[in-house]
C-alpha cells in the first residue's frame, strides 16, 4: 500500500534522482514498509559535527522531508569513554542551525541497553552467542587474514547456561576490562572479516552520561546500530561507504534474533581539500591549540563555519549541489566558498570599510563642512533600502588604490588621475606627501563639487570606483582575515617522516588591527553578513568581539575562484 502522503508523480521522473531516491520510489511503489519513509541521523557524541555531518545530515533529513516522511535524531552513545554532554548539545545546536527538526524524536543508544541485553541473552539461546576469554590482541590473531580463514576461539562451543552466567557478571561488574567479551558465532572463514565471530559486548568501568554506573558493558557498534534501527521502525538507514562491509552482519543480526529488518543503503561520504576531518585529527588542532577550539572559523565544524560567517542555507546548498555517489570523491574548497559566496551576495548588507587605511585630503573641500550621501544597502535586495554615509575633507582610501608610477593597466588612483568615490565625488590627486624615508604619508586631491552621487553632468567618464571612510566619522575595528588551514590539498597523505599537522599553513590567520569603518558598520549586529565593498564577505566574531571592540571574520573574499577551476 502507497502512503497518501507520497505524491511520487509531483517529484522529479526517476532517471533523474539519485540512487537513494530511486531505490526508496522503487519500494513505495511496491509497497515495503507500507509507503513509509523514516530515516535517522545517528551520531556519536564524541565531537563536534563538521562539513562531512552535514551532508548526512542533509541527505538523512532531505530525503525523508522529499517524501513526506519522518527523521530521527539518535545519539549512538555506546562507548562512554569518549562521550560527553557538551557533544549532545553542540550536536543539537548544529542541526538546528542547519534548519532541520526531529521534533519529538530524540533518541539515545542508551535507552534501549535493556532491551539490547535481552537480545544478547537471546542469541546466546539459539547457540549464536559466547562468552570469549580471549584477550582482544587473541582475538585479532585467531581472526586470520584475507586469504587465510581464521580459528575458532577454545570457547566457541561453551555450553550455553554457562555464557549466560558470564554475561550476567559481566554485566554486574564482577570481571576486570578486557577479561571477556560477548561474541557472535558465525563463521570463522568466512571472506568477509567482519563475519568472524565479531564483539557484541565489551567491559568498560566507566560512567556513562545517561545512565550513569548501571552498565559495566557496552555494546559494540555493528550490534546495537542495527537494533536501534528496527526498534525505531526505521525504513531506510543511510551510511556512508566505510559501512558498507558492515551491511552483511547489520543484516545477521536482525534476521537471526527474527526483527523487524530496515535496509541499509550506503553512499560516498563528503571529502574535502586542504582539511582534514577525523574527529581525533580535530580534537588534536583543538588540545595542542593549533586553534582556538572546536568553532574555530579555520575549522571544518559546523560551529566553525557558522562562527566565520557561512550561512545555513550555502552549507546545504553545497551538500546537496555535491549529489550522492557510490564512489569515493574530493571536492575543491573552492566549491564551497561558491555556494557561501552565491548566498551572502543575494543576502548581504553592503558597507564600506578599509583594511590598509591611507589618508586622502580634499584640499578644495571646507574644513568644518560634512554631508551626508545616500548609499544602497543591497542592490540584490530593494527591501534592504539605504542608509546615510558621512563624507568630509579627511578620508581614507585603501593603499592599494593607489600608485605614485602607475602603469597604463592600473585604473585606480595615481598622481594627476581622476576617479570616482563610490556615492560620492570624483577626486583628482595633485599632491603625494611623503615622510624623510619616502615613504607615503597621505595624498593631496581635489573633488569636482558638480559630480555628487558619482556622475558627472558633461558626461565624462572615469575607469575606477573606489570604497572610502570619512576619517572624521570612521571607527577602528579588528579584522581576521582567515585562510585554508592546511598548505597541502591533502593533508591526510601518506608520506614517509610527516604528520598532517606538517602541512598546517603558517598564514591561516591574519590578524589587521587597523581596519577603519564607517559609522554602521560600528553598530554591526551579531549574525547579520555584511559585504566590505571590494574586499569581501565579514561577520561579526562571537567570541572576541564586544560593543566597545568590534571584531569581524573575513567569511569569503569576493574573488570567485570556483569559476577559474570550472572553466580550465
Amino acid at each position: 500500500m502507497i502512503s497518501n502522503n507520497i505524491d511520487l508523480e509531483s517529484t522529479k521522473k526517476s532517471e533523474t534522482k539519485d540512487f537513494i531516491r530511486q531505490i526508496i520510489d522503487k519500494d513505495i511503489e511496491s509497497g515495503k514498509y507500507g509507503g513509509r519513509v523514516h530515516t535517522r541521523f545517528p551520531p556519536e557524541p564524541n565531537g563536534y559535527l563538521h562539513i562531512g555531518h552535514a551532508k548526512a545530515i542533509v541527505v538523512d533529513f532531505g530525503i525523508a522531508e522529499d517524501y513526506h516522511g519522518l527523521t530521527n535524531l539518535r545519539f549512538d552513545d555506546t562507548n562512554p569513554v569518549t562521550e560527553d554532554v557538551e557533544y549532545v548539545d553542540s550536536i543539537q545546536a548544529d542541526i538546528k542551525w542547519l534548519g532541520y527538526d526531529w521534533e519529538d524524536r530524540l533518541y539515545y543508544a542508551s535507552q534501549y541497553f535493556d532491551k539490547f541485553y535481552e537480545y544478547a541473552q537471546e542469541l546466546i539461546k539459539k547457540g549464536l552467542a559466547y562468552v570469549c576469554s580471549l584477550s582482544l590482541d587473541q582475538i585479532k590473531e585467531y581472526r586470520g587474514t584475507v586469504t587465510e580463514a581464521g580459528k575458532p576461539s577454545p570457547d566457541r562451543e561453551r555450553p550455553i547456561a554457562e555464557s549466560l552466567e558470564l554475561l550476567e557478571k559481566m554485566k554486574n561488574g564482577d570481571f576486570a576490562e578486557a577479561t571477556y567479551t560477548l561474541r557472535a558465532k558465525i563463521d570463522m572463514s568466512h571472506s568477509n572479516m567482519k563475519m568472524r565471530d565479531p564483539l557484541i559486548y565489551r567491559i568498560k568501568h566507566a560512567h556513562h552520561h545517561q545512565t550513569g554506573d548501571k552498565w559495566h558493558i557496552y555494546p559494540m557498534y555493528d550490534f546495537a546500530h542495527c537494533l536501534e534501527d528496527s526498534i525505531e521502525g526505521i525504513t531506510h538507514s543511510l551510511c556512508t561507504l566505510e559501512f558498507q562491509n558492515n551491511r552483511i552482519l547489520y543484516d545477521w543480526f536482525l534476521d537471526a534474533l527474527e526483527i523487524y529488518h530496515p535496509q541499509q543503503i550506503e553512499f560516498a561520504r563528503l571529502n574535502i581539500t586542504h582539511t582534514v576531518t577525523s574527529k581525533r585529527k580535530l580534537k588534536q588542532l583543538v588540545d595542542d591549540k593549533i586553534v582556538d577550539g572546536w568553532d574555530d572559523p579555520r575549522m571544518p565544524t559546523i560551529c566553525g563555519m557558522r562562527r566565520r560567517g557561512y550561512t545555513p542555507q550555502a552549507v546545504r546548498n553545497f551538500c546537496e549541489g555535491v549529489g550522492l555517489a557510490k564512489r569515493e570523491s574530493t571536492v575543491e574548497m573552492a566549491l564551497l566558498e561558491y555556494h557561501v559566496r552565491q548566498d551572502l551576495n543575494k543576502n548581504s548588507l553592503r558597507m564600506m570599510g578599509v583594511v590598509n587605511p591611507l589618508k586622502v585630503v580634499i584640499t578644495n573641500y571646507p574644513e568644518d563642512q560634512e554631508e551626508w550621501l545616500e548609499a544602497v544597502n543591497n542592490p540584490e535586495n530593494p527591501e534592504d533600502g539605504t542608509r546615510l554615509v558621512p563624507f568630509s575633507r579627511e578620508l581614507y582610501i585603501e593603499q592599494e588604490d593607489f600608485m605614485e608610477d602607475a602603469p597604463k593597466k592600473f585604473f585606480r588612483l595615481s598622481q594627476g588621475r581622476e576617479v570616482r568615490l563610490r556615492y560620492a565625488y570624483f577626486i583628482t590627486c595633485t599632491d603625494v606627501i611623503k615622510d624623510q624615508a619616502g615613504k607615503i604619508l597621505e595624498l593631496h586631491c581635489t573633488y569636482d563639487p558638480e559630480t555628487k552621487g558619482g556622475n558627472a553632468p558633461d558626461g565624462r567618464k572615469v575607469k575606477a570606483t573606489m570604497h572610502w571612510v570619512s576619517v572624521k566619522h570612521a571607527t577602528q575595528v579588528e579584522v581576521r582575515m582567515y585562510n585554508s588551514l592546511f598548505v597541502e590539498e591533502n593533508p591526510d597523505k601518506k608520506e614517509e617522516g610527516k604528520t598532517f599537522l606538517d602541512y598546517i599553513n603558517p598564514d591561516s590567520l591574519e590578524i589587521n588591527q587597523n581596519c577603519w569603518v564607517e559609522p554602521e558598520l560600528a553598530k554591526a549586529k551579531a549574525e547579520v553578513n555584511y559585504q566590505f565593498e571590494r574586499i569581501g564577505y565579514f561577520f561579526l566574531d562571537s567570541k572576541y568581539s564586544s560593543p566597545e571592540k568590534p571584531v569581524f571574520n573575513r567569511t569569503v573574499t569576493l574573488k570567485d575562484t570556483w569559476a577559474k577551476i570550472k572553466n580550465n
